[in-house]
């Protein structure tokens, strides 16, 4: 099987790496072979990048340059972990990608989102997600929960509720490749809508990449 790219999406203390992990835990135990990922910083490049950008000792970072940094982190990311897992066959379990970058720093920071947008297709070399999950929450209610906030998380109500809102439209846009599920029901009821939606991909792309086979009168089965 070809590989199979899947990210988690929403916004802080929605529950995303909690259902990455379930998620990797289902696929260690069916025998798919999978690789666990985040934005930002995995990578070395993207781990200074990680460090500038929520650090609350960066100081005062313009919205475009934060914008660019997010980006240079997804353009590494891409080439030195993704694409080479995606070609081994493995299914990439991403925890945020280019729609947090257009969520955060697009409808958050106010920036233009087709700009935004055009610049992380670009730089991302327009590879996109299988399936993006949304798990959906209340900013007000999950981010307060977060004790010690990093820069991005102190951004305040009225930035949070914009970028939820900029996953929603994200989402409705584009239904097809889109799973979004309130972040507050069970962590078992979203694992299991996540393992049924995944396996469904799973099957799909096995079926398509199956070899024709040719019947003894030499016409090819379809």
């Amino acid at each position: 099987m070809s590989g199979l790219f899947v990210v988690f999406e929403g916004g802080d203390s929605a529950g995303k790496s909690t259902q990455v992990r379930q998620l990797a835990a289902w696929l260690r135990e069916v025998g798919q072979a999978y690789r666990v990922t985040h934005e930002p910083g995995d990578s070395w490049l993207g781990g200074q990048i990680r460090k500038l950008v929520l650090s609350p000792d960066s100081g005062d970072i313009t919205a475009r340059a934060e914008c660019l940094l997010y980006i240079a982190d997804k353009a590494q990311h891409v080439v030195e972990v993704i694409k080479p897992a995606l070609a081994r066959g493995e299914v990439v379990v991403c925890d945020r990608y280019v729609d947090s970058t257009i969520a955060y720093q697009a409808a958050g920071r106010a920036l233009p989102p087709d700009d935004v947008e055009t610049i992380a297709l670009w730089a991302t070399q327009n590879l996109r997600p299988d399936l993006t999950v949304l798990l959906d929450a209340d900013p007000q209610q999950a981010v307060k929960r977060i004790a010690a906030k990093d820069r991005i998380e102190s951004a305040g109500d009225d930035f949070h509720q914009r970028v939820r809102d900029g996953f929603l439209r994200l989402a409705e846009r584009d239904p097809e490749h889109y799973l979004v599920l309130p972040a507050r029901d069970s962590i078992e009821s979203i694992a299991q809508r996540v393992r049924e939606r995944v396996l469904e991909l799973i099957d799909a792309k096995r079926a398509q990449e199956a070899p024709e086979v040719s019947d003894p009168s030499g016409r090819l089965d379809s």
